[in-house]
């Protein structure tokens, strides 16, 4: 066992429920021979971990820049267009921009113009067409109408119990990331990210770990970003880490999956293959963590995520599809 924190700094849940998906996994195989080489290439290259993006994101140091980010991570999901219609992307200080990067400038945009509220009172009434206008780009971005739900219930939730603000939730967790991450997965359903397997949940908590990832990451792990246990979040199940994951070999598909990956064939959310996809995600770069501390490289989960979500925007990493899943949580 990798981790030797309590269970209390750590987000245990996530770890012992994918744990339990991969060893019983029937689509999805980890290959620790492939793992090893991998890990090996990288401790020898020892690619620079990517810093915090000032460019794209607002940053004025206040408890407005906290709400900012919770914002951010409460619309972060599912950047890729429906079969057939164009990805969304923006122009920002000319340059253009899609996925993520396109939304956290549009949110930067819309608060330093003062058209995205940062009071949860005006977040619970904010209409769709007013995110429309704020997201304003060429092409189609999935599920605006959840992004709005998703808003609402951010502000609805912060008026009722958190006195509006987004400090007082960060405040809560009394410094601990794991303790945020678990504040928001039970508070917020549109963080509530888990799942069903073989009559078992399953926890990944994927955009509720992400907000406390970018809260440190922001901050430079001071301010507001002065967290604790971030060595206990794991890594954030999406689309993207598969990808490279499974470009390297280190993830294996059965030949069913991979045809349907391969074919951009929707796959259900909360469906075997789906949850097996996201559970050996997080358990593949657990393992990749031990065989790079083993190399002397010592690297948070966190910070390796962000490293091969950087790889995932290279092209050698793009040869194969990423699996296409319509959901809120990535």
């Amino acid at each position: 066992m990798i981790c030797s924190m309590g269970a209390e700094e750590r987000m245990s849940e996530v770890l012992e429920t994918t744990a339990w998906v991969v060893a019983h996994a029937k689509y999805v195989a980890i290959d620790d021979e492939v793992l090893e080489r991998f890990a090996a290439e990288l401790a020898r290259e020892r690619p620079p971990l990517p810093g915090w993006e000032r460019r794209y994101h607002f940053h004025d140091g206040t408890e407005r820049t906290v709400f900012y980010l919770l914002i951010l991570d409460t619309l972060n999901f599912c950047f890729w267009p429906p079969p057939g219609r164009p990805k969304w992307r923006v122009s920002y200080q000319g340059e253009e921009l899609s996925g993520y990067y396109a939304l956290a400038t549009m949110l930067k945009r819309a608060v330093e113009e003062g058209t995205l509220p940062l009071e949860a009172s005006a977040l619970a009434r904010l209409s769709l067409e007013e995110l429309k206008r704020i997201l304003n780009g060429t092409g189609e971005l999935q599920l605006l109408d959840r992004r709005c739900e998703a808003l609402n219930e951010l502000g609805y939730v912060l008026e009722e119990r958190f006195s509006g603000e987004a400090t007082a939730l960060v405040e809560a967790a009394e410094g601990s990331a794991v303790a945020l991450a678990r504040l928001l997965a039970r508070e917020f359903s549109s963080f509530r990210d888990q799942a069903e397997y073989d009559g078992k949940p399953v926890y990944f908590y994927k955009r509720a770990q992400i907000f406390a990832a970018d809260l440190w990451g922001a901050f430079g792990g001071r301010d507001w970003g002065k967290l604790e246990h971030t060595k206990g979040l794991t890594a954030f199940a999406d689309y993207k880490l598969p990808q490279v994951l499974r470009a390297v070999g280190i993830l294996r598909y059965s030949p069913e999956l991979a045809a349907r990956i391969d074919h951009q064939e929707l796959l259900p959310a909360g469906s075997p293959e789906e949850v097996e996809i996201r559970a050996a995600t997080v358990q593949a770069v657990e393992r990749l963590k031990a065989a790079l501390a083993a190399k002397g490289w010592a690297l948070k989960s966190i910070e390796l995520d962000w490293l091969l979500w950087n790889l995932s925007q290279e092209e050698r990493f793009k040869l194969k599809p990423y699996h296409r899943t319509v959901t809120i949580f990535y």
